[in-house]
């Protein structure tokens, strides 16, 4: 699997750009994504950025040379996102170091949070027990003085406390403030409230110390549930980066004779392997690179790669993955792909790439986390003027009524101030309000959902794939090498002219008894001169039709002649000179083309042919029609049970393929795919407007015309695997390549299915959409869970029920959010997993 570079791709005159990594830390809601992202872009050169908060990850794409990465990495971090760059040219270990500082970094924070949620829940326990009266007051009567809650608070806000507090301030000097900064405004203001009205207590204000206390208790409970589920949710990603080996054994003197004993072995890191050296791999090793086999038997455990669990043999020419494991012989192999270029290293590309791609229902997630603070700022002061000027003076038995009951609080007492009941209700909006659950809803489900992909071969290449595959309606197939096997094998063999000796020869046919027999049929002479003209022809191309020809010659055990001046045209045939005289392989459209008469005779043997799910391929030797060669290539043994399960999903079902009518028609009778849905005689060419035709609503027709019908547009999914598909992958709104396929199909594909199993593409469709509903449910839930707990935290029910939410049962609720948010997309781990 090659990548293509951005700039092989860009036209010549766009300005040439390139893509760097940064790990960025510090980010703790959607508000830090978005200042991280508006720092990026601001930067003169740099055309987009793309920030993901649970990875931690910047993908920025700017000009070539315009920008200093460690200076874009310098300024992220004095603006107190500590930041450094990961080299686009690092080896595989260095990548796989470079992505462990932060895991590192993880730890660190798991273990510092679970020390202050430690510290804190001892202090939420202390000043609850004063909090809810009596209790424990006879055996340690301090618990109720108010100067302990009072020194209670202060260490709250010192040790557990002090991350948040620094953090939030830092935020706002900024002028990007963040979601530690409500809770620091939350927690400082309870506690100096309660300060005045302990050291002033002519005030006749409230003490309530066990607020702030209990704020940052359920908060710091909050971030270490959330933390530990964000693990979890990144689990299968850290697998895939677990399995790149780090040692490999460098076999010095790669000698047949003495592989086996007396070589020279070395212990190197693996990237530091070279192409074309040879390494010895042992029983239980991982595969340290892509090689061939060399020398050696053995069984690999490729699970990691396509997720099938038999073990596959390996002997001498067959190729092995980096990766996977070696399971029962000693065998040594010789590099092909090492590094960044090793399937493995680039599937780690694609999964942590796709993480960062977003769906565009995050735009408004985007948009709306930018000012998200600001707002709840200004709700907080609005509803502190509410009450303080307008509320408890038109409600005035409100606050003797106990109406700030909520989770067992108490009520306020009296006397009451207004003041207070005004200042409570403003610090329960700041702390309610979570944009941490809107940030955590897109990249946690993505995260989940590719690194779930990856574990069972399912490369999805980011979230605006999930989306567009959640609006699907329709999926095209390619039929050679995708809906069939790839393998095609001869099955007859027409012959219509003598062609080197006197007279008419009449027609030879190698019928169906040569079929798929180990021990071939001789042929006729007739026959066999036909043959041996066209495996020369064909020797000059890489075709499975070709490829079929050559194998049916060579077990027939001809003598192919040379042939020269070859000329190939994609789609259409092949044509070179053998032994003097000009002969041409391909459709009748290439026939045509070179003034080649056909026969009625001809056509109705061809119809035959195809009638029966044969492709038929020409032979004209010296300007005339010579013959006739059928190849059939059976279908896939789960390429039933795969467009079954589409229709039964809603799906419509359609076949493309450039062969004749009447072969393609074969293969969909046997899906059960009705005529109106295949699409024949198509050339490479125009594939990729026929996948055009059908998004924009036409009715194909030929591959010249189609009737459109506006009305009735479809989403479409294309699945291919040659490089002729790759333009139709790249129009489709989804394209789907089969990892045998070429490097510029599967570049080209949002989708790649490493079992080259068609029931994958059942299951990439139904994990795309069970991930994208878990963005769904997680967006819903976080815009509802603020849309209803900040008018409740204001105060909309106090008049009418006498409730609203204390400080403390705001922070509680707003811990909760962003846990249930990520815990939902944890749950996406129970997609149902493959019979």
């Amino acid at each position: 699997m090659q990548l293509v570079p951005k700039t092989q791709l860009a036209p010549e005159s766009a300005p040439i750009t390139e893509k760097i990594i940064l790990d960025v830390g510090g980010m703790k809601c959607a508000g830090c994504v978005k200042a991280v992202e508006r720092q990026l872009t601001q930067q003169p050169g740099v055309k987009s950025a793309c920030v993901n908060l649970v990875t931690e990850v910047a993908v920025v794409e700017l000009e070539t040379g315009a920008v200093d990465a460690d200076a874009l990495a310098k300024q992220l971090t004095t603006a107190g996102f500590p930041t450094q760059t990961r080299r686009a040219n690092d080896k595989v270990t260095g990548e796989t170091s470079a992505l462990q500082d932060p895991a590192a970094r993880g730890r660190r924070e798991m273990l510092a949070a679970i020390r202050q949620l430690v510290i804190a829940g001892i202090l939420l326990g202390l000043s609850g027990i004063g909090h809810f009266g009596n209790i424990g007051s006879s055996m340690l009567p301090m618990l109720n003085n108010i100067w302990f809650h009072c020194g209670l608070a202060t260490v709250a806000l010192l040790i557990p406390g002090r991350p948040i507090l620094v953090d939030g301030w830092r935020g706002w000097r900024r002028n990007m403030p963040n979601m530690n900064t409500l809770v620091g405004l939350g927690t400082l203001t309870a506690y100096s409230a309660s300060l005045v009205a302990l050291l002033f207590p002519q005030m006749g204000w409230e003490c309530f110390f066990d607020e702030p206390v209990m704020m940052l208790g359920f908060i710091l409970l909050g971030r270490t549930l959330e933390q530990q589920a964000r693990g979890r949710a990144a689990a299968a990603f850290r697998q895939l980066l677990a399995l790149q080996p780090q040692i490999a054994r460098l076999i010095a003197n790669p000698d047949a004779e003495k592989i086996g004993a007396g070589a020279t072995i070395v212990e190197i890191p693996a990237e530091q392997v070279r192409v074309g050296e040879w390494l010895q791999v042992l029983p239980g090793d991982k595969i340290p690179v892509d090689g061939e086999v060399r020398f050696g038997q053995t069984t690999v455990d490729e699970s990691m790669l396509t997720g099938e669990a038999v073990p596959a043999i390996k002997q001498p020419g067959d190729i092995v993955t980096a990766g996977t494991l070696n399971q029962s012989g000693a065998i040594a192999i010789q590099a092909t792909r090492t590094g960044n270029d090793t399937t493995l290293a680039q599937i780690v590309a694609l999964v942590e790439a796709a993480q960062t791609r977003k769906a565009p229902v995050q735009k408004l997630v985007d948009t709306v986390a930018g000012y998200f603070t600001y707002g709840v700022l200004t709700a907080a002061l609005l509803t502190f003027a509410f009450w303080y000027f307008f509320g408890t003076h038109i409600w005035t038995d409100l606050t003797m009524s106990g109406g700030m009951e909520m989770m067992g609080h108490s009520p306020l007492p009296t006397p009451h101030s207004p003041i207070l009941v005004s200042l409570k209700l403003a610090i329960a909006v700041m702390v309610v309000a979570c944009p941490c659950a809107l940030g955590l809803a897109t990249p946690t489900a993505i995260l989940v959902g590719t690194g779930m992909g990856a574990e069972r071969g399912l490369l999805i290449k980011g979230g605006d794939v999930l989306e567009r595959v959640h609006q699907l309606d329709t999926v095209v197939f390619d039929k050679t090498g995708t809906l069939t096997t790839g393998n095609p094998t001869v099955t007859d063999c027409l012959v219509f002219e003598e062609l080197f000796a006197e007279g008419k020869i009449k027609a030879q046919e190698l019928g169906a008894e040569s079929k798929g027999e180990n021990v071939p049929t001789p042929l006729p002479s007739a026959s066999s001169t036909l043959l041996r003209l066209a495996a020369a022809v064909e020797s000059g191309t890489y075709h499975p039709l070709a490829k079929a020809i050559q194998q049916f010659a060579q077990q027939q055990k001809l003598s192919i002649p040379d042939a020269v001046d070859f000329h190939t045209e994609p789609g259409l045939g092949v044509s070179a000179v053998v032994e003097g005289v000009s002969v041409l392989l391909g459709n009748w459209d290439w026939l045509s083309w070179h003034g080649i008469a056909i026969s009625e005779r001809a056509q109705q043997s061809a119809q035959r042919l195809a009638a029966e799910g044969k492709t038929v391929v020409c032979v004209a030797v010296g300007g005339t029609l010579a013959g006739l060669i059928a190849i059939f290539d059976t279908l896939r043994p789960d390429a039933q049970a795969a467009v079954d399960q589409l229709r039964q999903m809603g799906l419509r079902v359609m076949l493309l393929s450039g062969d004749r009518l009447e072969a393609a028609d074969a293969i969909a009778k046997q899906l059960g795919i009705d005529s109106a849905d295949v699409m024949a005689g198509v050339p490479p060419a125009k594939k990729a407007a026929a996948i055009e035709s059908l998004q924009k609503g036409g009715i194909w027709i030929t591959p010249d015309s189609c009737d459109l019908n506006l009305t009735q547009h479809s989403v479409v999914a294309m699945v291919g695997d040659g490089i002729n598909d790759a333009p139709a992958l790249s129009q489709a709104d989804v394209g789907i390549s089969l990892h045998c396929g070429t490097g510029v199909a599967m570049e080209t594909a949002e989708i790649i299915l490493m079992r080259d199993c068609l029931s994958d593409v059942v299951e990439a469709i139904q994990l795309s959409r069970a991930t994208f509903n878990k963005i769904r449910q997680n967006l819903f839930w976080a815009f509802a869970y603020n849309t209803i707990g900040i008018p409740l935290a204001a105060g909309v029910f106090l008049p009418s029920l006498g409730f609203v939410l204390s400080p403390s049962s705001a922070a509680a609720l707003m811990a909760f959010s962003s846990v249930s948010v990520v815990t939902n997309s944890v749950l996406l781990r129970r997609f149902a997993h493959r019979p």
